[in-house]
């Protein structure tokens, strides 16, 4: 199979597909593996690299989606990609469709087999090529979130670790995941005041006993969540439902209840975020002010850290991308369940339930397209 590696576009997005050294594996199965020149730079990966692991560079994006079976990318394609979708090819990346309608409405159009990094399941359940990124934007939400207190940055001034007779700062988290408990470590690393909110007893029991007394834990009703936010410097928004919209669980009006110059870290934007006054940002322009409220609702986080981020996500998507590459779709996806979970489209079909309720399309089950 031929595999396409196209520099990514997206706003402030350094990070790349594959590495040098996923690329031998695919050169390895017997594939060949097409690298636009360039698009490992900002990961720290030189085109010299990628040639010297077996891939033929490239001059342009054009001709790689128009040569390759599979595009191999990291962030969803962005508008101007759009015109490259052809029908029958794969599209193996991250894709967040339950927010995108326009994303969706092209890939059905043109009939791309598109595979979502973040729906598909583990052999022992999980999202395995969803962890790393929320391992990462976990550490990096708390990271962010106290450069943005500080009063340069328009905050409250606050130092999360605080110092011997002040208080420290307070961090709420809303939801005890892979990004939620990630968070949390940063935070508890810092030395800041930690309050993590989910729905499941059994997660915060978890999280009491890991953390061993160091955060608070409390059930997400809506009444706990107003109370925690009132106290809270830095909130983080970390509840995702895989393949499906976000939670909101800060609704406009809340803010109103909050610190001025608190900050919100919405890491769960990419599906829509987890407060009703967040609206996606860039690197470029992270941030913005509502009823006195810093929120920082940069839809590609770990894009900051490419180096880190590249490795972590090349080594949890490059198993599924093989098996894509020798088996095809159809028999990779009738082999490995959970990678079936992963078909968000296929041959003009909406094959993910939380995307077709999100956006109201017909659902189609995967078994029966794949049974054809």
């Amino acid at each position: 199979m031929i595999i396409g590696l196209p520099k990514e576009i997206k706003n402030n997005e350094f990070r790349v597909g594959l590495t040098p050294g996923n690329v031998s594996d695919y050169v390895h199965a017997g594939h060949t593996v097409l690298v636009e020149k360039g698009a490992g730079i900002g990961s720290g990966f030189e085109n010299e690299e990628y040639a010297a692991a077996g891939a033929r560079l490239v001059e342009t994006a054009e001709e790689i989606w128009e040569s390759a079976e599979m595009i191999v990318k990291v962030k969803e394609p962005v508008p101007g990609e759009y015109r490259f979708f052809r029908e029958g090819q794969i599209l193996y990346t991250y894709l967040h469709l339950a927010d995108n309608a326009p994303l969706t409405e092209a890939l059905l159009e043109k009939k791309v087999k598109a595979i979502a990094y973040e729906t598909i399941v583990g052999r022992r359940g999980g999202l395995p090529c969803l962890a790393p990124m929320s391992h990462i934007a976990g550490r990096l939400a708390i990271q962010e979130g106290a450069k943005y207190l500080e009063k340069t940055f328009g905050g409250r001034g606050v130092l999360m670790a605080g110092v011997p007779g002040v208080a420290r700062g307070n961090i709420v988290i809303l939801g005890g995941g892979n990004v939620g408990t990630n968070a949390a470590k940063m935070a508890v690393g810092m030395g800041a005041n930690v309050t993590v909110l989910d729905i499941s007893l059994e997660r915060l029991s978890y999280l009491d006993d890991i953390f061993q007394k160091q955060i608070s834990t409390m059930y997400a009703s809506r009444g706990n969540v107003l109370e925690a936010i009132k106290q809270a410097d830095l909130v983080v928004g970390a509840v995702l439902v895989p393949g499906a919209t976000a939670p909101q669980l800060i609704k406009k009006e809340d803010l109103k209840l909050m610190k001025s110059g608190s900050v919100i870290v919405d890491v769960a934007i990419d599906q829509g975020g987890n407060a009703e006054s967040s609206h996606a940002t860039t690197h470029d322009d992270p941030v913005f002010v509502t009823d006195g409220i810093i929120h920082y609702c940069v839809t590609n986080m770990p894009g900051a850290v490419p180096r880190t981020s590249t490795q972590a996500l090349a080594n949890a998507t490059l198993p599924y991308g093989l098996a894509l590459a020798n088996l095809g779709v159809e028999e990779a996806c009738r082999k490995d369940p959970g990678l079936m979970e992963g078909l968000n489209c296929y041959d003009g079909k909406c094959t993910y339930p939380g995307v077709a309720e999100a956006l109201g399309l017909k659902y189609t089950d995967p078994k029966e397209v794949l049974q054809r």
